[in-house]
């Protein structure tokens, strides 16, 4: 995700804490399991946002295993939050939902740019759209936002596991193309690690980023052209 990080003043507490305990019942929801049925449609998600206080989603959808394109949507609302570390899933998500119920062909997975249960609460942006819509979602990042990890060989196709400080597992650190910086890969809901890093590798078509996250960031850019 494009994160917009704007200077300001500290967020009220009391919203931050009604943002942790919403954030801790919707943990408590995540199923962490193979994704039923046959995967033929998958999606891929990105925020961007164009101005301050607008936010700008996109979903893509493409076929399983050829990646054909299927469709693409987008939808520009307002920012509903300010800038909370370790809460940006609430400021992305309501626009996310919004852009989803505009796909003619709902995905029977979602790969999601940012994390799934590879953040402090295990809640990151994969794992919540994947609560509120019911839907397997994984994340795939291009950042680390917690966990430790040793860094994978330089080749494609290389992983290494992201672990917390206890030893769990919350993701996989994957070489997407020689010699460029690794994505971190994690489950969302629905969603088991080794389906989320199967369809990773799956999805790469000779960039670093896959597929489906790669063309949801495309076309933010382009979108957002049609609304300046």
């Amino acid at each position: 995700m494009a994160y917009f990080r704007p200077p300001g003043p500290a967020p009220d507490p009391q919203l931050v804490r009604e943002l942790t305990q919403l954030q801790d019942q919707m943990r408590n929801q995540i199923r962490l399991e193979p994704p039923p049925g046959e995967l033929r449609y998958i999606a891929g998600c990105d925020s961007s946002f164009p101005t301050p206080d607008t936010v700008l989603s996109v979903f893509i959808v493409l076929e399983l295993p050829s990646l054909g394109f299927i469709e693409k949507v987008y939808h520009v609302g307002p920012v509903p939050l300010p800038y909370i570390p370790g809460l940006l899933s609430f400021r992305e998500a309501p626009n996310l939902l919004r852009a989803y119920e505009k796909l003619r062909r709902q995905p029977d997975i979602i790969m999601v740019d940012g994390h799934g249960i590879a953040h402090p609460r295990r809640m990151g942006i994969a794992a919540h759209l994947g609560v509120e819509l019911d839907v397997p979602t994984f994340g795939v990042a291009k950042q680390r936002l917690t966990g430790v990890y040793e860094e994978p060989a330089l080749t494609k196709g290389s992983i290494t596991p992201l672990t917390d400080k206890n030893g769990e597992l919350l993701g996989q650190v994957i070489r997407s193309k020689d010699k460029v910086k690794p994505l971190f890969v994690s489950p969302g809901h629905r969603c088991d690690q080794a389906t989320a890093t199967r369809l990773t590798l799956a999805c790469l078509r000779g960039y670093k980023l896959p597929e489906p996250t790669r063309l949801a960031d495309h076309w933010a850019e382009e979108f957002k052209k049609e609304i300046r």
